[in-house]
């Protein structure tokens, strides 16, 4: 018998376990970036970051666009450069059931839950739009649900404690779920119930979209109200791409009796848009709301699908361009919810979420845009630095199609219904439920004092990491 000579099938080797030698070289690596890059707490707010590792582990299927790995390379992006030492970081809880039906149907979550694994299927009617290729069920499918929009829950109690200002969650964003139908990759929508949350204490949110697909989920949720103002900057090109709706005239319930009359804003591009351009409509539409409707929270959806090169978008927005959108949102001094969304390139995702997380502990004037060499899967990011140009991107940029008198028309659209909102209304506050984690403080105190105690907690404080020093 002749034995092939040639390496088909290679010899398994399990995943190497590295010992404390170079998880200690590593810490040392991430704590000279820390002090080379100038990351510090911020001074005068507080930051919040709310992560589950669990999440990343979910796969909707090989061929779907949608990869949740794209969380675990923006995680291992932010936290090589040492990010993380400026932000109180929490591992995020599942949402509970009654949080849950805060927005969606008992039903549709009982099949949630229960629905079996399946291969997509087009071709048959789906019960709540599952099953089918765009939202195919998958093993631990209510679990994710779940863990996403509890983070999304927590960092809006942050706010409304008053224990952040900015808070994160970039697993969150999922805003095309319905109240008894999952859409658009999205299943539970978490944005709805985090805004939710913060209207038991602020009077008025003001939800912001950044996403190429239009926020339908959010607007439909909020279409009757005067207490949340909804503006989603997206593609539209009709049926032609997805989900078909935002045009220039939704404006909200054609009813003028009906509260929320004019309070959904919708600015609809064409492809090939700049930076320039995307900026300059964000900066002077957004500063219109916030004058007329005067919100006293804003929830930002940073959908990265709006970049040049992802998957199913068509602008030439670059990650300058997308994060400048998150900074006039932090210098409005207003609470600040920041939570992900689209984007099916994940080296682009990662890029801009680390990026914008720069931006919210203002380190981004000092941040190396050269990509630590420590980073994890640093190769996926084909270029080492978190700016590349739209010629590494693309090749060549797109064709604009936003003329200058389409984007002046928008505005001067937009101007005109904004005149028609009503004054700011005000709502008495009600009682904030308690944040599920706070219930533990006593326990937490309790573990906190413990770890300062020994000695691999000590080192790092001592050290001063992610802490202005004292001259």
């Amino acid at each position: 018998m002749v034995f092939s000579t040639n390496n088909i099938v290679q010899e398994y080797r399990p995943l190497a376990q590295h010992g404390e030698s170079h998880n200690a070289a590593l810490l040392a690596k991430v704590n000279r970036e820390i002090q080379e890059n100038g990351i510090v707490r911020p001074k005068g707010y507080q930051v919040s970051w709310h992560s589950n590792p669990e999440i990343e582990k979910h796969h909707f299927g090989h061929a779907h666009p949608m990869k949740p790995w794209r969380l675990t390379l923006a995680k291992g992006l932010i936290m090589s450069y040492g990010m993380h030492a400026a932000m109180d970081t929490y591992v995020s809880r599942l949402a509970t059931r009654e949080e849950l039906e805060d927005f969606h149907s008992e039903d549709y979550l009982d099949y949630l839950k229960t629905a079996k694994v399946a291969m997509p299927d087009d071709e048959t009617p789906k019960d709540y739009n599952l099953g089918g290729s765009d939202c195919p069920i998958f093993e631990g499918l209510f679990n994710y649900c779940s863990m996403y929009a509890g983070a999304s829950i927590d960092a809006a109690r942050k706010l409304c404690n008053n224990e952040s200002d900015i808070a994160i969650n970039w697993s969150g964003g999922l805003h095309h779920a319905k109240k008894a139908e999952a859409s658009g990759f999205c299943y539970v929508n978490d944005i709805v119930l985090a805004i939710l949350q913060l209207l038991r204490k602020h009077p008025r949110v003001l939800y912001i979209d950044i996403d190429v697909h239009h926020g339908d989920g959010v607007e439909e949720a909020f279409w009757s109200t005067d207490r949340v103002m909804t503006l989603s900057m997206h593609k539209y090109d009709g049926l032609n791409f997805f989900p078909g709706t935002g045009d220039l005239d939704r404006t909200g319930p054609d009813n003028e009796g009906n509260p929320g009359a004019h309070h959904a804003i919708n600015v609809p591009l064409s492809d090939g848009i700049d930076d320039d351009q995307y900026v300059w409509l964000f900066k002077t539409i957004v500063g219109k709301c916030v004058e007329k409707f005067q919100p006293t929270a804003i929830v930002l959806q940073c959908g990265a699908d709006s970049l040049a090169g992802d998957r199913l978008g068509r602008f030439n927005v670059q990650v300058q361009g997308h994060g400048a959108c998150v900074a006039f949102c932090k210098s409005l001094n207003i609470p600040l919810l920041l939570v992900g969304g689209g984007g099916y390139t994940p080296r682009n995702v990662a890029r801009a979420w680390a990026h914008e997380t720069s931006i919210a502990i203002g380190c981004d004037a000092t941040l190396d845009p050269i990509i630590p060499e420590h980073t994890p899967y640093r190769e996926h990011f084909r270029h080492n630095t978190l700016f590349p140009t739209l010629e590494q991107i693309l090749g060549e940029p797109r064709v604009n199609r936003n003329t200058k008198k389409k984007v002046e028309d928008i505005v001067s659209t937009i101007t005109e219904q904004l005149r028609f909102v009503n004054s700011a209304p005000s709502v008495q506050s009600q009682v904030i439920p308690p944040d599920l984690t706070g219930l533990k403080d006593e326990v937490e105190d309790m573990l906190r004092e413990e770890r300062e105690q020994q000695e691999e907690a000590r080192r790092p404080k001592e050290q001063g990491l992610g802490v202005p020093m004292e001259y």
